[in-house]
């Protein structure tokens, strides 16, 4: 082997190299990152009964008129009746945490006695699966039952997410439901359902793009942490004989 072709050998075996630790530290970084997008009981922001603070988007799905309105109506359901509604919208769970648990552990942090619990009322979402859960307290149950609570988590939040991804509308209803309910007034009930022919989605939805791209990128990456080093091996057997 001349000297020129052994400096060739030696480059082509560095780059390699490099582009094989280039492959493997992306194909960590997706791998490990992917669930770090997670939102986290721990970062949600501290809140105490009687708080200010009625509606969290995290998911960063609503306008900031609808966001101002629903705080509004939040805030005077609160002063004229003592029941005190929060909204919160998530992106994404960890792989072990329901949309139920996540609400259910939210509502005790937040709330941790009895006595602060009593007239809370928590309506979370999560943006990517469209899944919602609602925990209300033991004074809210005189005036609104279980099983209405749970017809405007799945219906009236539901219906609005099901016909397009409408959070903007899902919550706006749901709290115009809650206000009336909570009010003593009757119950408007869910949304009428019409079951119309839709036209077959050529688009993707924003959820759906994300987690596309995610999958192809892992995989890409796999893949190439696997061929790389099978084709750096054959090579250097190539030079060698």
């Amino acid at each position: 082997m001349t000297q020129l072709s052994y400096q060739i050998y030696n480059w082509r075996k560095s780059l390699l190299g490099l582009i094989l630790s280039v492959m493997l530290i992306l194909a960590a970084i997706v791998l490990v990152a992917a669930p770090a997008f997670a939102t986290s009981l721990y970062e949600m922001p501290t809140l105490t009964a009687g708080s200010n603070t009625w509606a969290i988007d995290k998911a960063e799905v609503l306008s900031r008129l609808t966001e101002g309105e629903l705080s509004t109506s939040l805030e005077d359901l609160a002063k004229k009746t003592g029941y005190e509604v929060r909204m919160v919208t998530i992106r994404h769970l960890d792989y072990d945490v329901t949309i139920e648990s996540f609400t259910n552990q939210l509502f005790d942090k937040w709330f941790p006695t009895p006595e602060a619990q009593t007239n809370q009322i928590l309506l979370a979402l999560d943006a990517v699966t469209n899944n919602t859960a609602i925990r209300i307290g033991d004074k809210v149950k005189s005036v609104m039952s279980d099983e209405i609570a749970q017809s405007i988590a799945s219906e009236t939040v539901g219906v609005p997410l099901r016909q397009g991804d409408k959070y903007n509308q899902a919550l706006e209803d749901a709290t115009v439901r809650l206000v009336a309910v909570l009010s003593g007034q009757p119950d408007p009930g869910p949304p009428q359902v019409t079951e119309n022919v839709r036209a077959e989605r050529t688009f993707k939805t924003a959820a759906e793009t994300d987690k596309g791209s995610s999958t192809v990128w892992v995989i890409g990456l796999l893949i190439a942490a696997t061929v790389i080093p099978m084709a750096t091996y054959y090579w250097y057997q190539s030079m060698g004989s």
